[in-house]
């Protein structure tokens, strides 16, 4: 079994779909820092090769494996486009490969975290829960969990932009979830720069993870646009049953093809996590620009910390690595802003940080 290596070992960085929404961002700011190490992987052969890179296909990882063996050097893979399962992921992990994965589909991370030990054993690193949400929302969620002394319940709101322009993975993924029957009531919270807005129960991983890492008994993930019609008509269009067909392939690809065309607003997002425990309420935002832009530069970030520091073997979510935890305030020359609203003590007294 091969030791997996790091950045100062010159090994490459295979970025599969690196030239997608936020693959194009991470293979930018990771060819600046590593120059020459970064090799654009994806489906479509002449897209890569353009950029000189390579073809890959993420359903077929015994293709996947011969191309790492063909590379030779590469020292971790980040997945900008989702897989179908954890195959790719058991290749790089049983391979001392590094590996950052933007995945948000439950079933498909708890695959990926029961390789925690086939990874510990090679010596390679995996990073799941990477972007804005999952992601940023969870490092939020740890800072105010930390902040009452240990939640009971913690709120997750995510707002974002209908203007900003989107991967088709993430277009396809927000209509799915779309249909999922909510499990919470939707919820009226203030976010800064927008104002207080109605957001609806959504199923974003966050809060499928979250309890088990924070040891968090609940937690509940919200979503809301920043156009306010938008918003109503389409959560409006779940509570009446009319997007029941999404799981026809027919319906799902028309819907996707509508939804990536509507840009109604701005490109801006905001993320808010509401820890409470007893009496005790903190919270912390975020506010930024370009979503799928900000989750290429956390993805960059992540791949960074696995080639240069020395987060520990295994699998994990963004939040139980300690060095990642500064990564808000390593955005703000970026655009992006950290909040922290209120922090409401066992007294009831706020004050209001920013």
């Amino acid at each position: 079994m091969t030791t997996a290596k790091r950045g100062g070992d010159g090994g490459r960085v295979l970025v599969v779909g690196g030239y997608g929404a936020v693959g194009a961002t991470v293979t930018a700011t990771l060819g600046d820092w590593f120059p020459g190490r970064v090799v654009v992987a994806g489906r479509d052969p002449d897209r890569a090769r353009r950029l000189g890179g390579v073809r890959v296909d993420l359903t077929d990882p015994g293709g996947f494996r011969r191309t790492l063996e063909e590379l030779g050097d590469v020292a971790a893979v980040v997945l900008c486009a989702e897989p179908p399962d954890a195959g790719v992921a058991r290749v790089c992990l049983g391979s001392g490969v590094h590996l950052v994965d933007i995945s948000a589909t439950p079933r498909l991370l708890d695959d990926v975290a029961d390789l925690h030990g086939l990874a510990a054993g090679s010596g390679a690193t995996a990073v799941l829960s990477v972007g804005v949400a999952p992601g940023l929302t969870n490092l939020l969620a740890r800072r105010a969990h930390e902040a009452v002394g240990g939640a009971e319940h913690v709120d997750l709101t995510v707002l974002l932009g209908t203007g900003d322009r989107h991967g088709g993975d993430a277009v396809r993924w927000t209509v799915e979830g779309l249909a999922r029957a909510p499990e919470a009531g939707p919820a009226r919270t203030g976010l800064p720069g927008y104002g207080t807005r109605t957001a609806h129960w959504f199923p974003f991983s966050d809060q499928h993870t979250l309890p088990r890492t924070l040891g968090v008994a609940g937690v509940t993930t919200r979503l809301c646009l920043d156009s306010r019609p938008l918003t109503a008509m389409l959560f409006g269009s779940r509570r009446a049953g009319l997007l029941r067909g999404v799981h026809r392939p027919a319906v799902r690809r028309a819907l996707t093809a509508a939804f990536g065309r509507v840009h109604v607003g701005d490109d801006g997002f905001a993320v808010r996590a509401d820890a409470r425990r007893g009496v005790r309420h903190a919270v912390f935002a975020l506010t930024g620009r370009a979503q799928s832009r900000v989750t290429g530069l956390v993805t960059a970030h992540v791949a960074r910390e696995l080639l240069t520091g020395g987060p520990p073997p295994g699998v994990h979510h963004i939040e139980q690595l300690p060095a990642l935890a500064s990564l808000p305030e390593a955005l703000a020359e970026h655009g992006v802003a950290l909040w922290r609203p209120s922090d409401r003590a066992r007294e009831g007294a706020g004050r209001a940080l920013c």
